[in-house]
């Protein structure tokens, strides 16, 4: 079963030249390892996505990550009716990356479906 993700895993996209921290704000109540758990509305630029250093597409010029969706999500659980985010979740930007989970942002064993 994947792991959820909380606010401050650390994210990677294969375009930039360095990682970056989730922050999650989709919700502020439910929790693991005291951290807030993640979930698909935590994708917005520059507030729950920050830059990823520079992008190897628009010739190392400074990240300004477009996020589009986030993919393979959990496929049951999900908090505010929306869905969790987990280990597997990855999240397209419209310059042409694509954003992964490097670091799930807790130490505890929580899993979702």
């Amino acid at each position: 079963m994947p792991q959820k993700i909380t606010e401050s895993a650390q994210l990677k996209c294969d375009k930039g030249t360095t990682p970056s921290f989730l922050q999650v704000t989709s919700q502020d109540f439910s929790k693991a390892d005291d951290k807030l758990i993640a979930t698909e509305e935590d994708k917005k630029a520059n507030e729950n996505i920050r830059p990823f250093g520079s992008c190897k597409l628009k010739y190392y010029q400074t990240c300004n990550p477009q996020p589009i969706n986030w993919q393979n999500t959990a496929s049951k659980d999900t908090i505010n009716e929306f869905k969790i985010l987990t280990e597997k979740s990855t999240c397209l930007c419209s310059i042409g990356g694509k954003i992964s989970i490097d670091n799930v942002g807790h130490s505890e064993k929580h899993g979702a479906e």
